[in-house]
């Protein structure tokens, strides 16, 4: 697999961070949903943000109210960049993040 250009890794971190930002204002609190890292495409047309949810047990409703606000999001984007054209978005539990913390925990004993 080809490495990120690095125009692809900025626009990437670039929505990274919008992403932390406008979970920050916009959940309910009810769980701490925080954002790992994102992908983009190389066509820059498509964009996967990846979070953690603690606690686990919210992991489903997280995952179900961050699908709920895509098109939001996609326009707080619009608004904060100054990006030709907005990808699509997608958001996804960041399973490698929770396997490494497990590992961790395994280590530590």
């Amino acid at each position: 697999m080809d490495s990120p250009s690095r125009r692809q890794s900025k626009v990437a971190e670039d929505i990274a961070h919008h992403a932390a930002d406008f979970i920050a204002r916009e959940s309910n609190r009810t769980s701490l949903i925080t954002v790992t890292h994102a992908s983009i495409a190389p066509d820059l047309k498509n964009t996967t943000i990846f979070v953690t949810v603690l606690p686990k047990e919210q992991q489903e409703d997280a995952l179900a109210f961050l699908k709920r606000v895509r098109t939001d999001f996609h326009d707080y984007l619009k608004s904060k960049t100054v990006f030709r054209n907005v990808p699509t978005v997608d958001f996804m539990l960041d399973i490698g993040e929770e396997n490494r913390q497990r590992i961790d925990e395994l280590t530590r004993k």
